[in-house]
């Protein structure tokens, strides 16, 4: 447990790098939680806020055993599905009779999007917002009603909770006033 916990901060640390900002052209407001300094994380929301988790992530108890290896975000069909950080295209098109779209991200994070009509192509280079593409009907967990499904991996194919992804990381102790030497 220790090792994993070291891995996904290292995994963090890596993609905390430089953000870009979202295209000038881009008409979709990224929202990313902020800590109490009021800076924002490298990823954000990749959904309009605010962000209903219709399914939350259940990690499985076993590589190969049951769980839901990402979170279902509730959103209408044909809804803007953005890039959660800056990375590249590693996977677009049909999967599973859906569409998904993988971008790969510093540290070798890996985001996943589904089910998307991909708006993006393989090895295409992303900033965070960027639009991947929009949201199509047939997630089965949310049937009748729309979702998309966000997951998140590491490289050695240990799946997190995306929704971690988005939390406020720093940490900021400041003195208690009237306590001190």
């Amino acid at each position: 447990m220790r090792v994993a916990a070291i891995t996904v901060i290292s995994v963090l640390a890596l993609a905390a790098g430089p953000a870009a900002a979202p295209p000038a052209h881009a008409a979709f407001e990224p929202t990313s939680m902020t800590d109490l300094s009021g800076e924002a994380g490298p990823f954000v929301l990749p959904l309009p806020p605010p962000a209903v988790v219709l399914t939350p992530f259940r990690p499985p108890a076993t590589r190969y055993g049951a769980g839901h290896r990402g979170a279902d975000l509730a959103a209408p069909v044909g809804a803007e599905v953005h890039a959660a950080a800056d990375g590249i295209v590693v996977y677009a098109g049909v999967l599973a009779d859906r569409g998904v779209v993988s971008v790969e991200h510093a540290g070798g994070l890996r985001t996943t999007y589904e089910p998307v009509d991909a708006l993006v192509s393989v090895g295409q280079i992303v900033s965070r917002g960027d639009l991947l593409g929009t949201l199509a009907a047939g997630h089965m967990t949310c049937a009748p009603a729309s979702c998309l499904h966000l997951g998140a991996r590491l490289p050695d194919r240990v799946y997190l909770d995306p929704m971690a992804l988005f939390g406020p990381w720093r940490v900021r102790l400041k003195p208690w006033a009237g306590l001190g030497p």
